[in-house]
């Protein structure tokens, strides 16, 4: 049983589960909508404890941004599950503020440094648990003592790649890495742009939800035009305002299957959003960052301290960062061929062993000359958790 907004209904039971919709709300307040977030999950929480108590589920899995499942879950007393579907987002000392976009400090100097943030950050994370024990309140639920409450410490799953977590000692209790969610809705192949195919091809990649004025993906096609590659971009059904200046060894397209695409791409130019990011790193792709805001500041830090990808600062030229690895960084032997093939990283503390710390290889690049082997990944890691 999958509870989420009834937008996914076809694609939840495309894949043959069962649908319930779940209570839609948004998890931030905005000035047309600005009921307080732990208003809406009191409320939606009552509607999933219904369908909690009449399914009887063995585990509720929630995402870390939907708190109802979870509460509902506890109220129950059925054991729950936070499914993370990116970076885990759980400060630990001497960690730069998540989101900032800072990588990982390599001395004690620079953790000291970010440490002296750290009464700041806690006054934010205590707050955000007063309002989730007066949330747990009204419930009928019992306070806790510890932070991050959205976050179960029976089990929580985080979605992304080991290589992109930073080493924390000790670790985060009952958290397993368990590899990227790389579902996509259904989609056909794209006709390749024109040109020499022994040209690198290059896929522009932009945001679904950042970036409105498509700056990144002009960035891009002016960056790239006139270099011997090849380009696909992508608009992501969000229509450029104005005309488009494409060049000749550009396509533009409205739409692509990642999966059936980066394959046989060369470089990803994307945001940094966290599902294009893996998806690009999983096809074996160098990757250059651009992020726009929020987590994708994180995504590009921590994909450029494991050594994947070229992250461009934030205020630097899209245009510079976009067009220079293509004539020198994917020619480098650093970062030619596949990612299993590429140094472990550079400038960076130590790794503890274990299993929160998989010292296994990237994946390897498919062979792009064999279309039967590219794998069109609709996995079955599911996109929709309980809640929406």
């Amino acid at each position: 049983m999958v509870e989420t907004w009834t937008r996914w209904q076809p694609d939840v039971e495309r894949e043959g589960l069962r649908f319930a919709p779940a209570p839609e709300y948004h998890v931030f307040p905005t000035q047309e909508r600005p009921l307080k977030p732990y208003e809406e999950v009191r409320r939606a929480t009552g509607v999933t404890r219904g369908l909690v108590a009449a399914e009887r589920p063995d585990v509720v899995v929630a995402d870390i941004l939907t708190l109802a499942p979870a509460l509902a879950a506890e109220l129950e007393g059925v054991p729950w599950a936070t499914l993370v579907p990116h970076v885990d987002p759980r400060g630990h000392p001497g960690f730069a503020p998540y989101s900032l976009g800072a990588r990982l400090p390599r001395t004690e100097l620079g953790r000291r440094a970010w440490g002296l943030l750290d009464p700041l950050l806690e006054r934010g994370v205590q707050l955000g648990r007063r309002e989730l024990n007066a949330t747990r309140a009204r419930l009928g639920l019992p306070p806790l003592a510890h932070v991050h409450g959205g976050i179960s410490r029976q089990l929580a799953l985080i979605g992304t790649f080991p290589q992109l977590e930073y080493p924390r000692e000790p670790p985060e209790p009952a958290t397993h890495v368990v590899g990227p969610l790389q579902w996509e809705p259904p989609f056909g192949d794209v006709d390749l742009p024109e040109g020499d195919p022994s040209w690198p091809l290059v896929l522009v990649a932009p945001s679904t939800a950042q970036d409105a004025e498509q700056h990144m993906l002009r960035a891009a096609l002016e960056g790239l035009a006139g270099l011997p590659v090849r380009v696909l971009a992508s608009t992501n059904h969000r229509p450029l305002p104005g005309p488009a200046v494409v060049p000749a060894n550009a396509r533009l397209v409205d739409w692509v299957s990642y999966s059936r695409t980066m394959p046989r791409c060369d470089l990803v130019v994307c945001h940094a959003g966290h599902g294009t990011l893996v998806r690009a790193l999983s096809a074996g792709c160098v990757v250059v960052a651009c992020p726009a805001a929020g987590d994708m500041n994180e995504n590009a830090a921590r994909v450029d301290w494991a050594g994947r990808a070229s992250a461009c600062p934030a205020g630097s030229s899209p245009r510079a960062g976009c067009a220079w690895p293509s004539r020198a960084r994917w020619r480098s032997p650093r970062c030619a061929g596949a990612p299993g093939s590429w140094p472990r990283g550079r400038r960076r503390t130590t790794r503890p062993t274990g299993p929160r710390s998989s010292s296994r290889a990237w994946p390897r690049r498919p062979d792009r000359s064999a279309p039967d082997s590219v794998r069109h990944a609709n996995e079955r890691s599911c996109p929709w958790i309980a809640g929406g």
